[in-house]
C-alpha cells in the first residue's frame, strides 16, 4: 500500500504541463429590477383597494361642512394725527432748448 502523503515517483509525471484558465463571467441579472418595480406597485394598488373596501367608499369624510362662527374684535382707539409740517415750496428744473434745432 503506498502511503498518500508521498509525492509520486517523478517517472510518472509528464515533462509538459498544460494550463487551462476558464473564465466564468457573472451571471446577468439586468432583468430582475423590474420585477420588484411591478411587485411593489401591485402591493400599493392592493393597499389602496384595501382601504376602499374597508372605510365602504365614505373615508370618513364629513357630510355637513357649514359653519357658523360669531367672533367679537376689539375696536382699536382712535388716535389724533400727528401734525406734520408744511412742505417748503420747490419750482421744478428748467430744462434749456437745444440748440441747435433737431432736424426734420
Amino acid at each position: 500500500m503506498t502511503d498518500p502523503n508521498v509525492p509520486p515517483p517523478r517517472d510518472d509525471r509528464p515533462d509538459v504541463v498544460h494550463h487551462t484558465t476558464i473564465n466564468n463571467p457573472p451571471s446577468d441579472r439586468g432583468g430582475a429590477g423590474w420585477i420588484g418595480f411591478l411587485v411593489g406597485g401591485l402591493v400599493v394598488v392592493l393597499i389602496i383597494i384595501g382601504i376602499v373596501v374597508y372605510s365602504n367608499g365614505s373615508l370618513n369624510r364629513a357630510t355637513d361642512t357649514k359653519v357658523d362662527l360669531d367672533v367679537d374684535l376689539p375696536t382699536a382707539p382712535a388716535l389724533p394725527a400727528p401734525d406734520l409740517p408744511d412742505l417748503p415750496s420747490v419750482e421744478p428744473p428748467s430744462v434749456p432748448d437745444p440748440e441747435p434745432a433737431p432736424a426734420n
